[in-house]
């Protein structure tokens, strides 16, 4: 199944949700992407759980999974309402705590056929964007930066 993973900065502008789910629509429809991943951390990750889940509404056979940094049996996670499930990467239990969320996203670069981001200044947004796109000369990896598409 074609998955797009949804990452930005925590305290992404919440006029943003029109354009990730405009963004959401294309990915499914333009590129078959019936899979969509999240975080579960700041402002961008809800806009983007909201975006995908108005797109599920249009289209039933989309899904949403919460990405989970840290092993389910040591922070235990009920799926949010409209989710479809959760997703902990392989090999994470032998990943510390602390970089536990870094691994999970990049693990999901490289699992990904698609992503949609919201990277506008240094940070880990932009280190895992910039991440990406070394990852996106070695494969087939569509990258759509929405900072670059939006006005503050």
């Amino acid at each position: 199944m074609q998955t797009c993973f949804l990452f930005g900065h925590g305290d992404a502008p919440g006029g943003l949700l029109p354009k990730i789910e405009a963004a959401v629509e294309r990915h499914y429809t333009d590129y078959g992407i019936r899979r969509f991943v999240v975080g579960g951390y700041g402002s961008f990750d809800g806009m983007a759980a909201a975006a995908v889940k108005s797109v599920k509404r249009r289209h039933g056979d989309a899904a949403l999974y919460l990405l989970l940094p840290y092993h389910p049996s040591l922070r235990p996670v009920e799926v949010p309402a409209g989710f479809d499930g959760t997703l902990y990467p392989e090999g994470m239990e032998s990943v510390p705590p602390r970089l536990a969320i870094v691994e999970a996203n990049r693990y999901m670069v490289k699992a990904a056929d698609s992503i949609i981001c919201y990277v506008n200044r240094p940070g880990n947004s932009r280190s895992l964007l910039e991440f990406a796109r070394r990852t996106a000369r070695r494969q087939d990896l569509h990258i759509e930066n929405l900072s670059e598409k939006v006005q503050p």
